[in-house]
């Protein structure tokens, strides 16, 4: 058995399209939605992020603000750059790029961003409604799973879903969106005991742990759907063989390269025992992306119809 590759790509590009039409009435109806993105310091994964969420917003016709405070600002500093945008009546969303640098409090940063333009979905405000069910901006990466799950139509409720990882932007609201669909879902992390017999046991299985080869075949039941969340980047060339040396195309890549892209979820194990599954690259990524303009959209639309929650 060879698992259904869930194509995030072509979901992405649907979602956008999708948004195409409401941004041409929001710009007729006042002006074009606009998200403003904070990026602090010289990350190099948070830079290639960044400039592929700057480019969608310049492909969706998505007007958008930059701000690159130094690495080593403050907390306080840097939530003073942030105030003045949650006060701006032409920003829609803000997001701030996250890892931030060591010295920053990151949640005390957060929730400096007005739940109205809260665009990732991170804040308390949001999180909370997300806990109780009710309208708001959801993290984008769960909320973007969701939405290729019910376009390929993936059956979720009355399923057994285990979710691999409890990070606050992907494990819990994953584990609460697919609860809200009827899902009885099971939370594991590092402290689980029995983790492979856990994982075995679930019809939909999110592995968003940050660590190539956490899952193996071992933690997979025959005809799963597999979400594999993962992004990492390996070097070392006997890892790298050892997981992709039955794919000639990405170890042909790789010798180019030097580098290649694997999920948390050993990738020939996924493919052969799975009913479905999310490839990497190519899967969950560009579902986030998707997913943010999505939530900028919505933000302006509510501004527009002058809703201060819910939408």
């Amino acid at each position: 058995m060879t698992g259904v590759v869930l194509d995030g790509k072509k979901i992405s590009r649907e979602i956008q399209e999708e948004l195409r039409p409401r941004i041409e009435a929001l710009r007729a109806a006042k002006r074009a939605p606009a998200l403003a993105v904070v990026l602090v310091g010289e990350n190099p994964a948070s830079q290639i992020y960044v400039r592929s969420k700057i480019k969608a917003c310049h492909d969706l016709g998505i007007r958008s603000i930059e701000l690159r405070p130094p690495g080593d600002i403050s907390t306080e500093e840097l939530i003073s750059q942030i105030v003045p945008l949650t006060k701006d009546p032409e920003v829609d969303g803000i997001l701030v790029q996250m890892p931030l640098p060591k010295q920053i409090d990151a949640d005390k940063v957060t929730s400096y961003v007005d739940p109205m333009r809260d665009v990732d979905g991170f804040g308390t405000h949001n999180l909370g409604s997300l806990v109780l069910n009710d309208p708001a901006p959801r993290a984008c990466t769960p909320a973007g799973i969701m939405e290729m799950l019910k376009r390929y139509r993936i059956p979720i409720a009355g399923r057994h879903a285990v979710v691999v990882g409890r990070s606050n932007i992907v494990g819990k609201p994953m584990a609460l969106m697919l609860l809200h669909e009827n899902a009885t879902v099971t939370i594991c992390h590092s402290r689980t005991k029995n983790l492979a017999e856990e994982c075995r046991r679930a019809d939909i299985l999110v592995a968003a742990i940050g660590k190539a080869e956490a899952i193996t075949a071992e933690h997979i039941k025959p005809g799963a759907v597999v979400v594999d969340v993962g992004m990492n980047r390996l070097t070392d060339p006997a890892q790298v063989h050892r997981l992709l040396g039955h794919d000639p195309a990405r170890m042909a890549a790789f010798a180019k390269s030097g580098s290649a892209l694997v999920g948390d979820v050993e990738p020939r194990a996924m493919q052969e025992l799975s009913s479905a599954y999310t490839p990497v690259p190519g899967g969950v990524g560009p579902l986030t992306i998707a997913m943010l303009m999505a939530n900028t959209v919505l933000l302006a639309e509510m501004r527009l119809n002058g809703r201060s929650s819910g939408c």
